[in-house]
């Protein structure tokens, strides 16, 4: 019988994903392995691997297509010898999650989820519909009084002569408010016009005109990547849930600066960078203070064994953080080369669910882009990150008298659930420790 290819779940955290590209057009045979799609998901874009032979039958979803449901299907494969006339019935039946022809990674983690996106279920119920309030039409009597409308809703069409009864309302129980005055209003103006909209008063009011400056400012809707909606949505879950506290400290980095000079002389190529020092640095405080490598499981504490550092990466679009792992136990050149590399992949949009998803520990640098100090919001499920400012020239007072050094700001967020200001406190002089003490990293 046809089997359904139905939307990968790539990712734990993945509920849709975009298909780039089908690899494979209708009528060609597929055999295991073969890659039949790219999609694109919320950090990168994967190819997707046939686990069945057959012939691709129909594409059900056009190369293209965004936000596609997880489970849902995007395509038929034939057995051999069979016919397209039940791919309409088959198309939109319940499919069973069991049938996939997605590779086997794919599969497990599409099987997990306990059912199917319930936009892939057929629209069925027992129960009698739910009946919505919406807008009465103009020509009923007493038709601006049945009309559910907010007053700026009702008076910016007064105003700009609108039909509210022609207006399908957005707001609580089909209540018209003022996004859907002007999503109606951009069809019939052109974008330069609605700046020039006037109030006018009453003409019983005390003032005779009351001018209100732009209320339609020009714009563009810009869609959303899936990458920049799950950006969106695990920052406001960190900010909500987890109870962010911050810790700011100094570090001198003229030492490392020197350092580093003497060893990139030594080097042909692959240069080493101030962010390789603060990887290699913040991997040995967090060995030093194993109470700081941690995160908040509600039910217990999760300490881990190794110390695996997620670096952001500013990526078209977003960002992502591919991850050095065991930092603590790599040489500076190790982990040079490793971020390098990673960083090129991130931005090509080719790196593994595993290059990015797994990490303990955070680091932000925005010190290249001349920020002095910013504080970082945390990368769930971890319990810290640490944002790194610029190296500047700067005052400073050594033995009581003022002289010149490189200083870095680093500010430490953490969640406070799972540390605390003490245990905080620790790693953050421990890594100044390695900082302003290179040598020491290099041991």
């Amino acid at each position: 019988m046809p089997i359904p290819v139905l939307m990968p779940a790539l990712s734990p955290t993945m509920t849709e994903g975009n298909l780039v590209k089908w690899n494979k057009k209708e009528g060609d045979r597929v055999k295991p392995g073969d890659v039949i799609a790219e999609i694109e998901t919320d950090k990168a874009t994967m190819e997707v691997e046939s686990a069945d032979a057959g012939i691709l039958g129909k594409i059900i979803v056009p190369a293209g297509t965004n936000s596609v449901k997880v489970n849902a299907p995007i395509a038929i494969l034939l057995a051999e010898g069979e016919k397209l006339e039940n791919i309409s019935t088959l198309t939109t039946a319940k499919i069973p999650l069991s049938q996939t022809t997605t590779n086997p990674t794919s599969v497990s983690q599409a099987q997990k989820q306990n059912k199917p996106d319930a936009s892939s279920q057929p629209a069925m119920s027992t129960k009698p519909d739910t009946v919505i309030p919406s807008p009465v039409s103009s020509s009923s009597s007493s038709s601006s009084a049945k009309i559910v409308a907010s007053p700026l809703a009702k008076k910016m069409a007064e105003i700009s002569g609108l039909d509210l009864s022609n207006i399908q309302g957005t707001g609580p129980n089909g209540r018209i408010i003022k996004t859907d005055v002007e999503k109606n209003l951009g069809k019939i103006l052109p974008s330069h016009d609605k700046t020039s909209l006037v109030l006018q008063s009453p003409v019983n009011s005390p003032s005779s005109s009351v001018f209100v400056k732009e209320w339609f400012p020009s714009y563009k809707e810009l869609p959303l990547s899936n990458m920049r909606k799950v950006i969106a949505k695990r920052l406001v879950e960190s900010k909500k849930e987890a109870p962010h506290f911050y810790l700011t400290v100094d570090c001198e980095l003229d030492n490392l600066m020197k350092l580093r000079q003497d060893l990139n002389a030594r080097l042909d190529k692959d240069k080493l960078s101030i962010n390789d020092f603060i990887i290699k640095a913040a991997a040995i405080a967090l060995k030093q203070v194993p109470a700081a490598n941690v995160a908040w499981a509600e039910n217990y504490l999760r300490s881990y064994d190794h110390v695996d550092i997620s670096v952001a990466v500013a990526i078209p679009g977003g960002l992502i953080t591919p991850i050095i792992r065991q930092a603590d136990q790599k040489s500076l050149m190790l982990i040079s080369k490793e971020m390098k590399d990673l960083a090129q992949r991130a931005k090509d949009s080719k790196l593994k669910p595993e290059e990015y998803q797994g990490g303990t520990f955070s680091i932000s640098n925005l010190g290249m882009y001349g920020i002095k100090s910013f504080a970082a919001v945390i990368n769930p499920p971890q319990a810290a990150i640490l944002a790194i400012g610029a190296g500047e020239q700067r005052a400073v007072v050594k033995e009581g008298a003022i002289a010149i050094a490189h200083m870095m700001t680093c500010t430490l967020s953490t969640d406070h659930r799972a540390v605390d200001g003490v245990v905080g406190s620790e790693l953050l002089n421990a890594f100044k420790k390695c900082i302003q003490d290179p040598l020491s990293i290099l041991l």
